[in-house]
């Protein structure tokens, strides 16, 4: 299939031109920006956007095929939500240490198998984040593991229950609907994923 969009080294007609980049807010990690673009077709138009540091999500399987989950209270939206572990990447960090501390940190396990299923922009419309996403495989729970600073609660449920609950809005994170569909097709060989 041929990528939709121009070539790689050529111009991209609908890039918009930054005429003007302000910091708006710089927190602990986020930064936004308003910054003012002259559109391709000519006209002037703000536009305003957070900056991200980028993050991990681990997808964890057990031996017996069970996924690793967490319930976590999640403040913007005021209510706990499922989801795989995941964590946003210190700066200087690799990614893949990233991902092994976050899974360690958040639910006591560590994984003797790795494996990067693929990487996905969430938030376009306002945020450059991209949350890079590792299968996790041959569990082993270290009880020494704990952070103070995660407080969550983890649990089990298998592929199809986890299924279950994004068909029926129960799940509703972006990042843990994507490594479940993406578990799905790996399983049922019709993707591909490769060792780091």
């Amino acid at each position: 299939m041929q990528p939709i969009g121009p070539d790689a080294g050529q111009p991209d007609p609908l890039a918009e031109e930054t005429l003007d980049s302000r910091l708006a807010y710089s927190g602990q990690f986020l930064r936004v920006f308003e910054d003012t673009v002259r559109c391709a077709d000519g006209h002037v138009a703000p536009r305003e956007y957070l900056r991200h540091p980028g993050a991990v999500m681990v997808v964890p399987v057990l031996d017996d095929g069970r996924l690793v989950l967490e319930r976590q209270f999640r403040y913007p939206l005021r209510r706990t939500f499922i989801e795989f572990p995941a964590g946003k990447i210190d700066p200087g960090e690799d990614v893949l240490a990233c991902a092994q501390r976050e899974l360690r940190e958040e639910t006591g396990f560590t994984a003797g198998e790795w494996t990067y299923l693929g990487g996905f922009h969430n938030a376009i419309g306002y945020c450059d984040e991209k949350i890079e996403v590792y299968l996790a495989r041959r569990l082993a729970f270290d009880a020494t593991a704990n952070d103070r600073g995660e407080v969550l609660e983890v649990f089990t449920a298998s592929l199809d229950e986890l299924l279950d609950w994004i068909a029926g809005a129960r799940v509703t994170d972006v990042k843990t609907i994507v490594g479940a569909y993406w578990l799905q097709r790996l399983l049922a060989g019709e993707s591909s994923a490769s060792r780091p």
